[in-house]
């Protein structure tokens, strides 16, 4: 049967997504389970910035930090020509390549997160680089700890929080509908803490009919934790109607 697919990622991605989508042919609704919001002190970010020049790799987590990095850019500071950025996937890629920096470090094709990163830059010389993480207030360490473990000397930047939004009367009904006919709808899912915001707001639910679209392995292995009867990991795509095109696919199957 036809499903209703519900879009968590943070509203400002949400929205193309849902467009997108539903040029598919797919009853897509946006329901942001995330909110991206400005760090209370942008100071750091601005100091980050006046030292770019002596740092060796700036890394970044997502395309929010890409996003929220260069929110913060003072009036006429530039980004380094020759500095490289490192990107867990083609969501910040693109991003960093929209804020203008073109020496990038990836993964491979079909590896989008910081293990396949580190698959491609392993082989320096990390001893005695500096390094900038580029993140939310917290986050995953272990590409930190291989890149101390090889002599690199690491530091994080916070460029943005994660917070739980408000939902609207209208984003209440399309939680309420989903928990009352999981079978009729399923999630998509861009992040982990999407996952547990929706087990936060609907602790009794069932979903073991429903279906989540995961974006990563360790989504999907928190989406089968809470309960969803049917996963499925699609690696993120280089564009949005490829990605649209994947998800409408993969719930046409579901």
């Amino acid at each position: 049967m036809p499903r209703r697919l519900i879009v968590t990622r943070p509203l400002a991605q949400a929205l193309p997504w849902v467009q997108a989508l539903r040029a598919q042919g797919v009853d897509a609704v946006a329901l942001p389970l995330i909110a991206i919001e400005p760090v209370g002190d942008p100071a750091p970010l601005h100091a980050a910035w006046a030292a770019l020049s002596r740092c060796d790799w700036v890394m970044f987590v997502s395309a929010n930090a890409v996003e929220r990095f260069f929110a913060e850019r003072p009036v006429g500071a530039e980004w380094p020509s020759a500095l490289r950025a490192g990107s867990p996937g083609p969501g910040t890629r693109l991003a960093l390549q929209a804020a203008g920096v073109t020496a990038i470090d990836e993964p491979s094709p079909g590896q989008a997160d910081s293990e396949g990163l580190w698959a491609t830059v392993a082989g320096r010389d990390w001893a005695n680089r500096r390094v900038c993480v580029v993140r939310g207030e917290d986050g995953r360490d272990w590409l930190a700890d291989r890149l101390r473990a090889a002599g690199a000397q690491v530091s994080f930047l916070a460029a943005y929080r994660r917070a739980a939004p408000l939902l609207d009367e209208a984003a209440g009904r399309v939680l309420a509908a989903a928990a009352a006919a999981p079978l009729a709808h399923a999630f998509a899912f861009g992040s982990s803490e999407a996952v547990a915001r929706l087990r936060q707001l609907c602790p009794a639910a069932d979903w073991s009919a429903s279906c989540a679209l995961a974006g990563h392995a360790r989504i999907a292995q928190a989406a089968r934790a809470a309960g969803f009867g049917l996963v499925k990991v699609l690696p993120p795509q280089d564009d949005l109607t490829l990605g649209a095109a994947a998800l409408a696919a993969a719930l046409a199957e579901a």
